[in-house]
């Protein structure tokens, strides 16, 4: 009897112990994601680039050599463009990076998502995109005037139907 006391009191202050743990640290320490002078920007896309290079022909003695079931007149490689995105603030380049398709052909779309956080205030914000690599420079170009206050969060994404450049 005193042993299967010992046993279940022992039981229920590891169970107080375990619950105090969970309960103080559900709470503490304080997460903060960001300065408490700070805004955010967090740019987030799903885009699919052009197709990297164009259709041709095949010529008699290509569609010769295929199989019957496979002889298409044109040829249209599945690769598609990677996608360059250049964020300037004030006239300053705050992020540039290029992301590459999906897949293993990549025939898929780019993701890309980014927080960059930044100072409370009054800004200038540009944001570029290159979605076709036969194209130089950008293709896609947004420009707005800014001004977040601490802990905003300002979202860019790349929408082509609504324009490309989103800046919301």
């Amino acid at each position: 009897m005193a042993n299967a006391l010992l046993r279940y009191g022992g039981q229920g202050i590891l169970y107080l112990l375990f619950a105090a743990f969970i309960g103080y640290f559900s709470t503490a320490p304080a997460y903060q994601h960001l300065a408490p002078d700070d805004a955010l920007l967090r740019l987030s896309f799903r885009h699919p680039g052009e197709f990297a290079t164009d259709c041709r022909a095949r010529t008699a003695e290509e569609l010769a050599k295929l199989p019957p079931q496979l002889r298409a007149q044109m040829d249209c490689p599945r690769e598609r463009s990677p996608v360059h995105v250049r964020v300037e603030l004030d006239g300053k380049v705050l992020y540039d990076e290029t992301f590459q398709p999906a897949g293993l052909r990549r025939d898929g779309a780019a993701s890309g998502y980014r927080r960059l956080p930044i100072a409370a205030g009054d800004h200038q914000l540009r944001v570029q995109f290159n979605d076709d690599v036969r194209v130089k420079g950008f293709n896609h170009e947004g420009e707005r005037r800014l001004t977040v206050v601490p802990g905003q969060v300002v979202l860019i994404d790349f929408i082509p139907d609504q324009g490309g450049v989103v800046i919301r």
